[in-house]
C-alpha cells in the first residue's frame, strides 16, 4: 500500500510519518508542500520524493493521502484527492467552515472515497476503557463530563485566522468534544462560551475560553481549550476527562504516561512519553480501513459535527448567548 503525505504545516505529519514506517507492507512513497523549503526539509529527513504541486501527488499511483496541511486548505485539497481516488486522512478540525466540511464528506460519498479524521485520542487504551465502562452501563446514566485540553500557543499560522479559521478554541474543541460525542452517543443541542485573549494580547486569534454544552439526551458538559501553558511547562498539554453518571464516576488522563525529566542541559523539565502511541494507533486503523474496504472509524461526518460545535462557541461569545445549534 502506498501512501502520500500532503504538506508538513501541521507538527502532526512527522509523527504519522513515522507512524507509517511501523506498519508492515506500507510505503510513504512521495510528499507535497507548497511550502519548498518545508517540503525539501522532510523530503531529506524521510528519504522520500517530493513535488511542490499536490496534484502531482495525487497522480502517482498512491492509494491514500494523509492531509496535514493549514485548516484553511483541507477543502480544497480533500476534495481533489476524493476526485482523483484517493483515500484520505485529514488532520483535524476537518474545515474552518460548515460550508467546507460538507463539501469534503459530499466529494468523497460521490467518489467512493475514505474520509477519515484525525482524532487520535480515540484510540488511546485508556480513553477506550472509559468508553467500554460507559457502554457497559457500569455508571449508570451519564448526568456529566468535564473536559480540557489545555496546550501551549503553537504559534505560526495557528495564530492567522485566515489559515487557521481560530484560535484556541478551533484547535482544541474539536478534540474534546469527539470523544464527548462518542462517550454519549449524542449531539450538542447548545453551546455557551466564554472566549478571549488572555497570555498573548497581540495575537489575532483567541487563546482561552471556557465552554458549556447541552447535548440532546441531558448531559451537561464542559471545556478548557485555552493556550494556557507556558513556554517551561513540560509537555505541550493535556487532554482530561471526568465523566460522571449515576452510578459512578471515572477520570482520565490521556498523556499520563509519562515520566518528567529534569535536565540541567535543556533548562527546564520535559515529558518523555513511555507509554502507548495514539497517533500510531489511528494511522494504522486508517491503513486497515483502506485495506479492509470500510467506512473509517473516524468520519468526516464526525469531523463536521465537531466543527458546527466549535463554530458555534464563537457565536455564542459574539453575542454573550446561548446558541443552538441548527443541522443540516
Amino acid at each position: 500500500m502506498k501512501v502520500g503525505i500532503i504538506s508538513f504545516a501541521h507538527m502532526h505529519a512527522h509523527a504519522y510519518t513515522e507512524a507509517l514506517k511501523h506498519i508492515p507492507d506500507v510505503e510513504l512513497s512521495i510528499i507535497s508542500d507548497e511550502n519548498e523549503e518545508r517540503g525539501m526539509i522532510a523530503s531529506d529527513k524521510f528519504d522520500v520524493p517530493y513535488v511542490s504541486d499536490y496534484h502531482d501527488l495525487l497522480d502517482t499511483d498512491v492509494d491514500a493521502v494523509i492531509v496535514c496541511a493549514e485548516n484553511a486548505q483541507h477543502a480544497r485539497i480533500v476534495v481533489a484527492a476524493a476526485q482523483a481516488k484517493k483515500h484520505v486522512l485529514c488532520e483535524k478540525p476537518i474545515a474552518t467552515t460548515v460550508e467546507d466540511a460538507v463539501r469534503m464528506v459530499e466529494a468523497c460519498e460521490e467518489h467512493g472515497t475514505i474520509l477519515q479524521i484525525a482524532f487520535p485520542v480515540r484510540f488511546q487504551p485508556s480513553i477506550r476503557r472509559v468508553k467500554a465502562l460507559i457502554d457497559e452501563g457500569k455508571l449508570g446514566r451519564i448526568l456529566a463530563i468535564r473536559g480540557t485540553n489545555r496546550g501551549q500557543n503553537p504559534g505560526g499560522w495557528f495564530v492567522d485566522p485566515e489559515l487557521s479559521g481560530g484560535g484556541a478554541v478551533m484547535d482544541h474543541t474539536v478534540h474534546v468534544i469527539d470523544l464527548m460525542r462518542w462517550f454519549t452517543g449524542s449531539e450538542v443541542r447548545e453551546v455557551y462560551a466564554e472566549i478571549d485573549t488572555h497570555f498573548n494580547q497581540d495575537l489575532r486569534v483567541d487563546d482561552c475560553g471556557l465552554l458549556v454544552f447541552d447535548f440532546e439526551n441531558g448531559v451537561v458538559a464542559s471545556h478548557d481549550p485555552s493556550w494556557s501553558r507556558c513556554k517551561t511547562y513540560p509537555t505541550w498539554g493535556d487532554v482530561t476527562l471526568e465523566v460522571i453518571g449515576t452510578d459512578g464516576v471515572v477520570e482520565v488522563d490521556a498523556f499520563a504516561q509519562a515520566m518528567t525529566l529534569h535536565s540541567d542541559t535543556l533548562g527546564h523539565a520535559t515529558y518523555q512519553n513511555w507509554g502507548d502511541d495514539m497517533d500510531q494507533l489511528l494511522v494504522a486503523d486508517f491503513v486497515h480501513s483502506v485495506r479492509a474496504k470500510q467506512d473509517a472509524s473516524v468520519t468526516g461526518e464526525d469531523g463536521l459535527r465537531a466543527l458546527e460545535v466549535a463554530l458555534a462557541a464563537y457565536r455564542s461569545a459574539d453575542t454573550k448567548s446561548p446558541v443552538k445549534l441548527a443541522r443540516r
